[in-house]
């Protein structure tokens, strides 16, 4: 019996009581017994209007069910593309039919099992057809299974198809097991381009430099005809100046295929003339084949039994031990440190009768002894300092109440010095585009960057700040996740991490800032609630020590692992130990 319009005018009016009676239905499992019913259509190919071939196999599918799952099927489909008409798509060999047949039974059904066998491939065809979730879920199943025997092989494959996290984690992986993945086939099968990303890369981790140059000749050696002209690039990955000297000269500089091209025989000249002046102590070499990686960095604390910091510490990272080094030879708190070369320069600060300072003194970590430098054009306390182009650069703080400029202990600075190691001498830069005191600054990517802080109205600052030292130019690209002060900065690759602070959230939560794309990252929460921490990163690890919240003291050094996302205690510092600066140098190199 067909119903006519009139029948329903009249249920209306009788339904109707005059209010706003309403009723939702939902059927919760709807969804998934549509897609059951589809799914039993498909097998008994009813209503099917396209027919997808892989290999000798041939799989009838709905259009509206593959357009709705795939951009790549919805672009097909309703394009003017041939197969928008056909009524049969042939993937030929581009890929495997038992991994379609797992691609259309996630389209029919939401559901498919992913294993260490079908990850790579699901993630390879999920990219290509455009099934998002699949190859993120597949990435996800493959960080999570992620080892140093098939790390070279995720870096490859996340690259080509660009799963940045995966990526960035074969990348940590890697760096981290060099010693190790350098003797594999794996290695020697790889493309020029990623050998020379991995062999050049600061943060790859080997003790003994020779090991790099062992490396960049077995791979040229895997396929010498093909590959001989690639010896100046790989040769430029070794800080050849870095290699012991009887090894340079008795192996490297005799070395018949090194001898055989110019380049190459350039480039191991320019190194011993370097290790000559290295191991005569003549002046500052800069150049790139004798600049350590930072995996032979040193670490030094900075501390004292008060806020007055009068000690050095070396920091043994094997050994798990913080080693008393050498008394400073001027107390000081609030001041601020920074590593250039294998030296750590103090800045600024205050002393015992608490006057400001212009003072700067520098620790030489090979001959262990202290000297003057140069002192700062303005006097200075709760300021930040970083390394860039192997220059120093001061940021913000505060300054004495009489002095060259018109502030005062309560005013925070805008102005920033530059200090040219070289020449011994300070020059003003551009100013901050608002005055900070107690900023996290760090450089990455030769630039500078200052994170929160206190401002010129004694209000937290959300703002990150960056200097362009090209453009001697400081702009605001991005805001901070929350208002930071007190808090420390660290740099890993191009990724800084921002981690303590002064309030009851900041104290205890980390993030990670991209030097890219200028976009926050929450990580893992620190193990422990910290303002006025310290943080250093060294080879693939970010460490963190110091610190007080409340009335408790953080007593721990705790490192952080960004390929597990995880935070872990190393060793407990010496309970009167204040730490209040943390440094990473070059390490002293045996000659």
């Amino acid at each position: 019996m067909k119903m006519s319009v009139c029948v329903h005018e009249n249920r209306k009016s009788r339904a109707s009581t005059g209010s706003m009676n309403i009723y939702l239905f939902h059927k919760s499992s709807y969804a998934d017994s549509v897609l059951m019913h589809l799914n039993s259509l498909r097998q008994q190919r009813l209503f099917t209007d396209v027919l997808l071939h892989a290999g000798s196999r041939s799989f009838p599918c709905h259009r509206a069910v593959l357009a709705a799952c795939s951009r790549y099927f919805e672009a097909m489909f309703s394009g003017g593309l041939r197969e928008s008409q056909a009524s049969e798509v042939d993937f030929r060999d581009s890929i495997h039919p038992e991994v379609l047949e797992l691609l259309l039974d996630y389209a029919y059904s939401s559901r498919v099992v992913i294993n260490e066998e079908n990850a790579e491939s699901l993630l390879e065809a999920g990219d290509m057809l455009e099934f998002q979730d699949i190859r993120d879920a597949c990435a996800e199943f493959l960080e999570r299974n992620l080892h140093p025997s098939n790390c070279l092989g995720m870096l490859l494959l996340s690259d080509a198809h660009h799963c940045t996290k995966l990526s960035e984690l074969s990348w940590g992986m890697c760096l981290s097991n060099f010693p190790a993945i350098c003797k594999t086939e794996e290695f020697l099968q790889l493309p020029k381009d990623i050998v020379v990303q991995l062999l050049s890369h600061e943060e790859l981790e080997t003790e003994d430099e020779r090991l790099v140059y062992e490396a960049a000749l077995n791979w040229i050696n895997y396929d010498l005809e093909k590959r001989h002209g690639h010896l100046p690039e790989l040769l430029r990955t070794v800080r050849l100046a870095l290699l012991p000297a009887i090894f340079l000269m008795e192996n490297v500089s005799t070395e018949e295929l090194i001898n055989a091209q110019a380049k190459s025989k350039e480039l191991v000249d320019e190194a011993i003339r370097c290790k000559l002046r290295i191991l005569q102590n003549d002046g500052v070499v800069n150049s790139p084949c004798a600049r350590p990686r930072k995996t032979s960095h040193a670490l030094f604390l900075l501390g004292g039994q008060t806020f007055m910091c009068d000690k050095l510490y070396l920091v043994d990272q094997k050994a798990k031990e913080i080693i008393p080094k050498a008394d400073i030879p001027s107390p000081r708190k609030e001041f601020s440190a920074c590593a250039i070369g294998c030296k750590v320069y103090i800045t600024g600060g205050r002393g015992s009768e608490n006057g400001v300072s212009k003072d700067v003194w520098v620790y030489d970590t090979v001959h262990e002894e202290w000297s003057k430098a140069a002192p700062m054009l303005i006097a200075r306390f709760g300021h930040g300092s970083a390394e860039l182009k192997h220059c120093l650069y001061v940021v913000g703080g505060h300054t004495a109440a009489t002095g060259c400029l018109p502030a005062s202990p309560s005013v925070s600075l805008k102005q920033v010095e530059q200090f040219d190691p070289v020449a011994n001498k300070w020059t003003m830069v551009a100013p901050l585009r608002e005055g900070v005191s107690n900023a996290a600054v760090v450089s990455v990517k030769l630039k500078l960057f200052a994170f929160g802080g206190t401002s010129v109205t004694h209000d937290k600052l959300p703002k990150v700040q960056c200097y362009d030292p090209l453009e001697n130019r400081w702009t605001v690209p991005a805001s901070c996740p929350q208002p930071w002060r007190y808090t420390a900065a660290a740099v890993l690759g191009n990724q800084i991490f921002v981690m303590g602070g002064d309030t009851e959230f900041s104290a205890c939560s980390a993030y990670k800032f991209s030097s890219e794309s200028y976009q926050w990252t929450k990580v893992g929460d620190v193990t422990a609630k910290r303002m006025s921490c310290q943080a250093v990163a060294s080879g693939n690890k970010l460490y963190v020590v110091g610190g007080y919240f409340g009335t408790q003291r953080c007593k721990t050094l705790d490192c952080y692992d960004p390929t597990l996302d995880a935070w872990n205690s190393i060793t407990t510092v010496p309970y009167s130990l204040i730490p209040t600066a943390f440094v990473s140098t070059w390490k002293h190199l045996p000659a």
